[in-house]
């Protein structure tokens, strides 16, 4: 973390908003947020999201707008991506002209994953830290096939930045009533890797320059709730789960305003975008991207979401993974100057 921003600024920004922890005021039905202690995250005059894998792959569609698909030139092979139910990132940020990149999230399949960072000419040598949203397979499993594979090319110690009781384990219960655990990635596999140094998030904490992962999101809304088929286990009893690790990426584009990256948001994709305005001080959201899961959800959530999100009014809005076809169509329908399709391959850019 030498290269870019002044490193002991860096470092004591850091340690002291890591510091901050958020008290859970969250109470069925109504919740009042905390103040957040403001965080300053640093100007990045070039923002790269490259969407490493997720659902939906088409090497047709064409560049739009920030987003820059895949290009093929002797053949078609040369541009046909891994898709799956999972995802990936990989996050780059210029700050005072340095660059800077980590990734965020590892999807499940491994051969997957290093065909399309190889197709996608990520450079790994240049990757400062490692972070994951939450505990769930769609986002980890692949993490330690991916960095056995590509360990030559890593730093001599990376960290992994994870959240609150990220290795505890959480459960769904399926429609057949049966209870399947989801948190496949095992800590002890991490630290037997050698190189990867596990940090727990609290707080408010850069990973890179120009990229901070907020801590615990507050839900405030009054209609965003966790499904009731998600489990966490208290002794020998099951549950419900309420994801206090859960993470979202939040990034600062110069002069344009917010960068929210989204995983799984199930504590609440406007929660998300709001706990970034209030930990920023920075209104204006610029592009939201991400999965907001809302698949399978009921029509009315979809809208009062959707309606939420206009408000914000973010110039983008890129719904990826579990955001669902119905609540993808309905932001399409609704948001049709700020929408992209999101595919497998596609790079967000950013420029002041």
């Amino acid at each position: 973390m030498e290269k870019g921003i002044n490193r002991r600024a860096f470092l004591q920004g850091t340690a002291a908003t890591s510091a901050v922890l958020f008290a859970d005021n969250f109470v069925h039905g109504a919740s009042v947020a905390p103040e957040a202690t403001k965080v300053q995250i640093p100007e990045a005059e070039k923002i790269v999201i490259t969407v490493i894998t997720d659902n939906l792959a088409d090497i047709n569609r064409l560049d739009y707008k920030i987003a820059k698909r895949l290009a093929y030139g002797a053949s078609p092979l040369e541009a046909t991506v891994h898709a799956e139910h999972g995802l990936s990132y990989h996050v780059e940020t210029v700050v005072e002209g340095k660059s800077h990149s980590c990734l965020y999230d590892f999807g499940v399949d491994a051969r997957g994953i290093l065909r399309n960072i190889d197709l996608l000419k990520i450079d790994l040598r240049q990757v400062e830290a490692l972070g994951i949203s939450h505990d769930h397979f769609d986002h980890q499993v692949a993490l330690v096939e991916v960095l056995k594979a590509k360990r030559q090319e890593f730093a001599k110690e990376v960290p992994l930045y994870v959240g609150e009781q990220f290795f505890v384990g959480t459960y769904n219960k399926r429609p057949s009533g049966r209870i399947v655990q989801v948190n496949l990635l095992k800590k002890e596999d991490v630290e037997g890797l050698g190189f990867v140094r596990i940090v727990e998030v609290k707080g408010p904490t850069a990973i890179i320059p120009g990229a901070y992962l907020p801590g615990k999101i507050e839900q405030v809304t009054d209609y965003e709730r966790i499904a009731p088929n998600f489990l966490a286990k208290k002794g020998n009893e099951f549950v419900q789960e309420t994801f206090p690790g859960e993470q979202a990426l939040v990034l600062n584009a110069k002069g344009k305003g917010l960068v929210v990256l989204s995983s799984c948001a199930h504590r609440g994709v406007v929660n998300s975008v709001k706990q970034a305005q209030r930990m920023t001080g920075i209104e204006k959201v610029h592009a939201l991207i991400g999965g907001f899961h809302l698949i399978n959800a009921k029509p009315e959530l979809i809208l009062k979401t959707v309606a939420d999100i206009k408000a914000i009014s973010p110039d983008y809005i890129v719904p990826t993974h579990c955001t669902g076809y119905e609540a993808i169509s309905t932001f399409a329908r609704e948001m049709p100057e700020n929408f992209i399709l999101n595919t497998a391959g596609t790079r967000y850019i950013i420029t002041a």
